[in-house]
């Protein structure tokens, strides 16, 4: 699957969409593929502040458990509630559904450090 033009990247397979002061963030279509069947998302709490690359939570999946890291950082405004009834939105709509949380940008300029769709893909297939 081509990666979305419209979005960020980071090396560690998570997307990033800004709208404004906004973003929503989820991981990429090669990820959810090599994680399998994905069983179980821990994802971090609204209030929370995060820094750009932290850890912030897990993927489990039949085959593995793979920390989550957001491209960027600020303060959690809201997580996709509908990933704990239903963890398998990750692998049916990565781009769409499967959205993990939404963050209030601390600094925009963090944008600079990640990657476009074709840069993304040349690591995602390497």
């Amino acid at each position: 699957m081509a990666q979305p033009e419209n979005l960020l990247y980071s090396k560690e397979h998570e997307w990033v969409k800004i709208d404004g002061a906004t973003a929503t963030i989820g991981i990429t279509d090669y990820a959810q593929a090599s994680l399998g069947d994905i069983v179980y998302v821990e994802l971090p709490r609204v209030g929370k502040q995060i820094e750009q690359f932290g850890n912030i939570g897990v993927v489990e999946s039949v085959k593995a458990v793979s920390d989550l890291f957001t491209p960027v950082g600020g303060e959690v405004l809201e997580v996709n509630g509908s990933l704990e009834a239903d963890p398998a939105a990750v692998n049916r709509d990565p781009y769409g559904a499967g959205w993990l949380f939404k963050v209030k940008l601390k600094d925009a300029g963090e944008k600079s450090n990640l990657l476009s769709a074709s840069d993304y893909e040349k690591i995602a297939h390497d």
